[in-house]
């Protein structure tokens, strides 16, 4: 049931904001070492729907649908699960009186934190396989040619940055949306309700964790030696923009997470609570 919810819900994320996830990717894989035309949301777009189209814009979806359907189902799956099973001991559950299986902020941050980075290490090559395919540096085929075409060195590439934006993002987004969950008024319709507490925990949880994001693209997408593994990556980041470097593409990934996360966890909360009677 779980499996099948957080399925739907990942297909709908992904398929109406793939345009955001290829944007941000042609951002942040420009390498300003050299000296390279004007670099943003607008002109990068243009360029996009001058050459390509509107369709452009969705390149890479079926790599995308690789990575992000299996992965919110298990996620969402194992994050139930490690929820049930912390929920079993008083270190993770809230003092009485309390719900049954109410987490504490510690509980909750310890089981998305890691249902997050297990499954993100179990589907790393297909997130290496979609962060390729929008990116304008390679021309694969197929997604078949593309995973032969990988060394096996390249699989897990960005999987150390990926856990460090992944395990503070996943573990601080579900503490936000239980609090504020609790705190809407239990009046408002319950799609509601999830879709505000999505969007907002998503908001809060995104900014703090948006380094580690320009620094796994770069890694996963650029070839050159400076971008070989996380602490040369963060150097080069750091020599060529400063600080300033490491939050490119911040309002895309701003604007996808708060969409994607209400998309989510409301189609996901719906689709259970219109299973659940059958």
């Amino acid at each position: 049931l779980h499996l099948v919810s957080g399925a739907l819900s990942g297909l709908a994320s992904t398929v109406c904001l793939q345009p955001f996830d290829l944007v941000k990717t042609r951002v942040q894989q420009v390498d300003h070492g050299h000296a390279v035309a004007r670099v943003g949301i607008l002109p990068t777009t243009r360029d996009i729907l001058s050459t390509q189209g509107a369709k452009g814009l969705w390149r890479g979806t079926n790599a995308s649908l690789i990575r992000n359907v299996p992965g919110v189902a298990l996620y969402m799956a194992g994050l139930t699960h490690l929820r049930t099973i912390l929920a079993a001991s008083p270190y993770f559950t809230l003092p009485l009186p309390r719900l049954p299986g109410e987490l504490s902020a510690q509980g909750n941050l310890l089981a998305g934190a890691t249902a997050r980075v297990t499954v993100g290490f179990v589907l790393n090559p297909f997130s290496v396989l979609k962060a390729r395919f929008e990116s304008n540096m390679y021309a694969y085929p197929s997604l078949f040619q593309a995973l032969r075409g990988m060394k096996r060195a390249e699989l897990f590439r960005g999987f150390l940055a990926s856990s460090l934006r992944d395990a503070p993002y996943a573990g601080l987004f579900v503490v936000f949306y239980e609090s504020i969950k609790r705190d809407l008024p239990s009046t408002w319709n319950s799609t509601i309700i999830h879709s505000t507490s999505a969007a907002s925990a998503g908001a809060l949880a995104t900014i703090a964790t948006h380094p580690f994001d320009v620094i796994k693209t770069k890694i996963q997408v650029r070839p050159e030696d400076r971008y070989q593994g996380f602490t040369r990556t963060v150097m080069t980041i750091w020599n060529q923009r400063g600080i300033q470097g490491y939050f490119d593409g911040v309002s895309l990934r701003l604007s996808r997470k708060v969409l994607s996360s209400a998309i989510a966890w409301a189609v996901y909360e719906g689709v259970l609570m219109f299973m659940r009677p059958l």
